[in-house]
């Protein structure tokens, strides 16, 4: 009725205005069609820069590890030659003339920036001189693990990042053996950086440390501890479960996206310093090149809104007045949004183009329809039997149970289901399965909710039925099964377990399992049976 009144006056309608121009349906395109334009170039354009603009980053990063690895390497190697020089120098000096000793290695130390001190040790562990100078080390024997590996090495020797015992400081050390004229050893000559004070690692890439952007690079020995960081208090920090840290331990180099252990996601480049065997990482934050992607994106939509708008304004000046052929197909739309209305038969349409537009609506709207209905049964039907789904089934006894619906839960299972599928094969076990499940249909109400719980296992649940009553449709439809012609030359028993709410338990996991556990009493019992757990707890108690 309500449709047919809505017909009615949109005709009326029609009939005063019987001759309107395409311009509106013309209009409509227009818009649509530029709004979907912008909307799939804004989409399209947003994808492949983000893209582009991740793999730049990346290969800007990696191509800037390599460098920065490059860099350390060849630092590496010139501080190694100074102190080799320094090494062969030493070779002249007088050791017992403690002030030529001390100024000899003042002039090592200031001949270059590689070291924050310079220390000469022999061949026992005993501190000679350093500069600067320091008596609390002087005189005394080292005592670190590293400075001992140096001496006892009597070879060319890179230290681990480590906390020296005496002064607290984090260093790494670069040693050379100092050898007499003779060829005898005579202990080492050592140059130490302090990781977290000026160095010459903060004189070479200070600068790089952190860019306006947020990218930034870290520096890792070969067992993850952080050597060089923007924030010095993350130095000495063992990062090893990083996954590029991790990556660059096991020996790899490269780039990637990845989260890193504070939960940020970065892009990262990485690569390994040959002569230290430490790892170089710079890191940029993806945000960065969403920040740069939406200021892109946003001068776009700037640079290409002013046509639309122009555009817009234009076409809709035109529709307002054109407007009136497509308020029947518009209130339609809106009725069948709102789900008021079914889809009235459509006579014909004047217009040929509205009228093509109609029916087509009208078909994906119908469409629409019959694929959501499609699967919201797909979503809770068991496709082999029919039956509901173990999904429905859960759903249906919780809200039983939440609205305190008296039921029987009865839980079936088909005796010896596997010797059929090994003795007649799947497919005819499929079908003895669907059998099954039409007999149990069959046997209860339309009220009931009968479901395929998995396997060869069914649920059924009777609502409003007390045990002794849910016990008589068990028995029925196990008789009913024993006495079928199925789709195998032998007779098929079922056994089953029946459980009452709320008499029996006040949850659904409670309910079903002592449901299952009176169908696995009547397995026990022999099969072909049902077992009504009331029943079960009596003959326990009975025996004991």
């Amino acid at each position: 009725m309500i449709v047919n009144k809505t017909i009615s006056r949109l005709s009326r309608k029609v009939k005063r205005f019987k001759k309107i121009s395409l311009t509106v349906l013309m209009s409509g395109f227009v818009t649509i069609s530029v709004l979907m334009t912008l909307t799939i170039m804004v989409i399209t354009s947003y994808t492949t820069q983000k893209q582009a603009l991740i793999d730049s980053t990346l290969s800007l990063n990696y191509a800037s590890a390599v460098q920065m690895s490059q860099t350390l390497n060849s630092l590496f190697e010139s501080m190694q030659k100074s102190l080799k020089q320094g090494a062969d120098y030493l070779k002249n000096v007088d050791y017992t003339d403690k002030e030529q000793l001390n100024n000899t290695l003042d002039l090592i130390r200031k001949s270059s920036d590689y070291f924050n001190a310079v220390s000469l040790i022999d061949e026992t562990g005993l501190m000679l001189s350093m500069s600067p100078y320091s008596q609390v080390s002087v005189g005394k024997y080292v005592s670190s693990e590293a400075a001992k590996a140096a001496v006892k090495a009597e070879a060319s020797y890179i230290s681990d990042a480590y906390l020296t015992p005496r002064t607290k400081r984090r260093i790494v050390f670069l040693s050379e053996p100092v050898f007499e004229k003779t060829g005898k050893y005579h202990g080492v000559l050592s140059g130490s950086i302090y990781l977290q004070e000026n160095n010459i690692l903060d004189l070479l890439f200070g600068s790089q440390l952190k860019t306006n952007n947020g990218s930034y690079f870290f520096i890792v020995d070969h067992r993850g501890n952080t050597l060089f960081h923007p924030n010095i208090s993350r130095i000495g920090k063992n990062v090893s479960e990083n996954t590029v840290v991790r990556k660059l331990l096991q020996g790899q180099t490269g780039k990637e996206q990845y989260i890193n252990l504070e939960g940020v996601s970065s892009l990262a480049g990485y690569y390994k310093v040959p002569a230290t065997d430490w790892g170089v990482v710079i890191v940029s934050p993806t945000q960065m090149v969403y920040d740069q992607l939406n200021r892109q994106i946003g001068l776009m939509l700037l640079y290409t809104s002013i046509p639309f708008v122009f555009l817009a304004l234009l076409v809709l000046r035109v529709g307002r007045k054109l407007v009136q052929p497509f308020v029947f197909l518009a209130d339609l739309v809106h009725q069948v949004d709102k789900g008021q209305t079914e889809l009235p038969v459509v006579k014909p349409h004047w217009n040929r183009e509205a009228d093509l537009i109609t029916r087509a609506m009208l078909g994906a709207i119908a469409n629409f329809r019959n694929k959501t209905d499609q699967l919201v049964y797909d979503a809770r039907t068991d496709m082999l039997t029919g039956l509901n789904n173990r999904r429905t089934f859960e759903e249906v006894i919780q809200n039983w149970i939440h609205e305190h619906i008296s039921f029987a839960i009865v839980v079936l299972d088909i005796d010896r289901f596997k010797l059929i599928n090994d003795t007649f094969g799947h497919s005819t076990g499929d079908e003895v399965l669907k059998q099954i499940a039409r007999l149990i249909q069959l046997s209860v109400r339309p009220e009931d909710v009968c479901s395929r719980f998995g396997g060869e296992e069914f649920v059924v649940l009777l609502r409003n039925y007390d045990s002794k009553t849910a016990y008589e449709t068990a028995e029925r439809i196990r008789i009913s099964v024993e006495e079928s012609v199925l789709a195998v030359d032998r007779t098929v028993t079922i056994s089953a377990g029946i459980a009452e709410f709320p008499l029996h338990a006040q949850s659904e996991a409670e309910l079903f399992h002592l449901a299952d556990n009176a169908l696995y009493m009547a397995k026990e019992e022999g099969r072909n049976r049902t077992v009504v757990i009331q029943s079960v707890e009596k003959q326990n108690t009975d025996k004991r």
